[in-house]
């Protein structure tokens, strides 16, 4: 069975990427690659099952298999909504 490279990428904080690249056996999945990575257990995320990831911006159930060049994201959560964010920075920006 052949192995295909995939990468998985966590952002603890605006700015900043861990990013992992593996090689993984033809047909893997999403939550396999997940615990392979070591980025849940590195970053205490928590279980896997408990968390929002996805391949390449879209959101993907753990049991998606995965394809070459692959990139498996792990989301965090939202600490402001993005229209109060946007309305922050304007009262803020010079008039």
């Amino acid at each position: 069975m052949a192995n295909v490279e995939v990468s998985v990428v966590y952002s603890p904080a605006p700015r900043q990427v861990d990013e992992i690249r593996l090689s993984v056996a033809e047909g893997s999945t999403l939550e396999q690659a997940l615990r392979a990575s070591g980025l849940v257990e590195r970053h205490g995320l928590g279980a896997i099952d408990a968390l929002s990831v996805g391949i390449w911006m879209k959101a993907k159930p753990l049991d998606t298999p995965l394809r070459a060049q692959d990139r498996v994201e792990i989301y965090r959560p939202l600490r402001v909504d993005p229209k109060e964010a946007r309305r922050q920075r304007y009262r803020k920006s010079p008039k």
